[in-house]
């Protein structure tokens, strides 16, 4: 096993939607080991596949729940219901966090890595989680999340920080 490197803000892979699995292979296996081990250390409690660099439509997570990572590999958010606002921080934007508006709860349909497919559901961070994983895995980020004005602001720190004019 290995701890990958994040890939940050400014990354293209970040932005670009990415492709599904079709076979779940040792390849794939090796990578979601990689990916949790790199998810604690970190640490974080989410990591999608594109912010290591592979542009696959694979995701981990610990909801801190006692039931420790799990994975998601071709996961879809099947269900949303109500409002929560919280702060929230991502690996991609490191020692960064807003206040998001998201969905309370979410259900989300996947693969496991026996190609079984699972379920995930809850609100908190559990809902919080699996949101923001898959949102990753659409090319989005946190900060799209933002309210426009505030976007606006935090990408023009974002990319002054980028280029060393902070």
């Amino acid at each position: 096993m290995a701890i990958l490197p994040i890939r940050t803000f400014g990354d293209p892979v970040l932005r670009m939607k990415t492709k599904p699995v079709d076979e779940i292979d040792d390849a794939v296996r090796s990578l979601v080991k990689d990916m949790i081990e790199t998810m604690y250390a970190a640490p974080g409690v989410g990591l999608a596949a594109n912010q290591v660099g592979v542009s696959r439509r694979i995701a981990v997570f610990d909801a801190q729940d006692g039931l420790g990572a799990r994975v998601m590999i071709n996961p879809e958010i099947v269900e949303t219901s109500g409002q929560f606002v919280y702060d929230e921080g991502c690996l991609s934007i490191p020692n960064r966090y807003w206040e998001i508006e998201r969905p309370a709860f979410a259900r989300v349909v996947a693969l496991d890595l026996d190609g079984n497919e699972v379920e995930y559901a809850g609100d908190g961070l559990m809902g919080r989680v699996l949101q923001h994983e898959v949102a990753h895995l659409e090319g989005g980020l946190l900060i799209d999340e933002l309210p426009k004005r505030v976007r606006k602001a935090v990408l023009r720190e974002l990319r002054d920080e980028n280029l060393g004019l902070k």
